[in-house]
């Protein structure tokens, strides 16, 4: 290995040091272990740990093809040391600070949606059931004074009529409706039965 490839080694491994810091931190943040689950904590930091140690031989890998040695295990602890007591503080602050900037963006843009896209939504339903019950409401109104407009007239007729109608006349057509009542009479009688 040259002396070139073993500069580029350390620096790499200096900042990978630094990013496990970061990353340590970060996972700590976001999982919250007093919360949760031994076997939920088990599992994440399995999770963890095998996606750094793949990204810790990827970058080895195209460093230095892979090439492991002592050196690199102390740049590693040396990034993570300089991590440690130079930028944890400012880390935490500025990751403090964009996820209280991600939660605020993401209920700026949540109320957004809700005043621009649900409420007028929300609105021009309940104004098209408004309209039609409305034009239901005015229709049944018509029908229902065009019923009346319609009905009064021939029902008065018909009672002028019935005066002049003979007797004989009348007394069929009131025995037609007896017989048709004791009909329908039956008719239910027997439908009660049969349902039951």
């Amino acid at each position: 290995m040259s002396l070139t490839i073993q500069l580029n080694t350390m620096i790499a491994m200096v900042i990978m040091g630094a990013w496990l810091g970061a990353a340590l931190d970060t996972y700590g943040r976001f999982l919250k272990r007093p919360k949760r689950a031994t076997w939920f904590l088990f599992i994440n930091d399995i999770l963890f740990w095998m996606v750094q140690a793949l990204l810790f031989f990827y970058v080895l890998l195209l460093v230095n093809e892979g090439q492991l040695r002592f050196y690199i295990i102390l740049a590693i602890l040396c990034g993570y040391a300089a991590y440690q007591s130079l930028f944890k503080n400012i880390y935490l602050k500025v990751l403090e600070l964009l996820i209280k900037s991600s939660i605020w963006t993401y209920r700026f843009v949540y109320r957004l949606i809700i005043i621009l896209v649900v409420q007028p939504i929300k609105g021009l339903i309940q104004l098209l059931i408004v309209l039609i019950l409305f034009i239901g409401n005015v229709l049944w109104k018509i029908l229902k004074l065009t019923f009346l407009i319609v009905y009064t007239p021939i029902k008065w007729i018909f009672q002028v009529l019935w005066r002049f109608v003979p007797q004989k006349v009348k007394i069929f057509f009131i025995s037609m409706a007896g017989i048709l009542v004791r009909k329908k009479n039956t008719i239910v009688k027997w439908w009660k039965k049969f349902r039951e």
